[in-house]
């Protein structure tokens, strides 16, 4: 019988593995490492989120205090990339210019594995980073945080749903180490993460249920789209095609609590 104090520890080395891996963020040394370990620390990739989405809206609310609304959704979407080492956003990046300029399945691979970013790319990440800056600039200043709080980790868990249903593209890797298959029982715990905080919001009464239950289908949507394409040309996914679902999961959500705020449309 496994030692429930064991299991509670271990489960713990797995989320700061986890953090260590798709953020900045120091973790204890005490934490230790065994390669073992990262090929697990998936399940806590929406957990991650929450952690990105906290210090994302601690920036916001620190900078909305001196500073006009869209500036500090400027910061504290700087303060994101600058915690994840932009590496969704690289992703993203890359599989724009991939998918944009391959023809071929071992083409498109080859240029996701170019470190140089091309025009697809730029154009891309421009106008992906301008549609969530302006998204969160447009909703109202008291519900940006609870938005980022939502996002984070649902778009994670957008990301952890292709390794979850799909194979690895690629023989190696940088995202080789955690693409192993995931289980059922590790992917409801990544569903939690992602989840828990829209039951928060839910509960709290920040966002009509009918507005979270729209953001997660956005989310689901955004997912299944670029699942499809990545399985289509690539018969499979990569560590790019995770962070470019992420990052247009992300968007996704944003879209979708916004467009709650708006008045519907009359056609006279």
């Amino acid at each position: 019988m496994t030692n429930p104090v064991s299991a509670a520890v271990h489960q713990c080395r797995l989320f700061f593995i986890a953090l260590q891996f798709f953020t900045r963020l120091p973790i204890p040394r005490c934490v230790g490492f065994e390669p073992a370990w990262l090929q697990h620390a998936s399940r806590y990739f929406p957990l991650v989120g929450v952690v990105v989405a906290a210090i994302s809206g601690a920036v916001y609310l620190l900078a909305s205090w001196l500073l006009p609304t869209p500036v500090a959704v400027l910061l504290a979407v700087a303060a994101g990339i600058y915690l994840t080492g932009a590496f969704h956003e690289d992703g993203f990046a890359d599989m724009c210019d991939g998918f944009g300029g391959g023809m071929t399945r071992e083409r498109v691979l080859e240029i996701m594995k170019d470190s140089r970013i091309g025009a697809y790319g730029a154009i891309g990440i421009l106008c992906l980073l301008a549609i969530k800056c302006a998204a969160l600039a447009s909703l109202p200043p008291a519900t940006v945080v609870a938005t980022l709080f939502i996002a984070h980790p649902l778009s994670r868990l957008a990301a952890v749903s292709l390794i979850w249903l799909m194979d690895y593209a690629r023989d190696e890797g940088k995202a080789k180490p955690m693409a192993q298959e995931m289980t059922a029982a590790e992917f409801s715990i990544a569903a939690t993460g992602g989840l828990l905080p829209v039951a928060v919001c839910g509960a709290l009464g920040i966002f009509y249920w009918a507005t979270l239950v729209f953001a997660v289908v956005a989310a689901a949507a955004a997912a299944f789209w670029l699942g499809r394409k990545c399985q289509h040309r690539l018969q499979g996914y990569t560590g790019d095609c995770l962070g470019a679902v992420q990052q247009v999961a992300e968007v996704a959500v944003y879209l979708a609590i916004l467009s709650s705020f708006q008045p519907p449309l009359r056609f006279y």
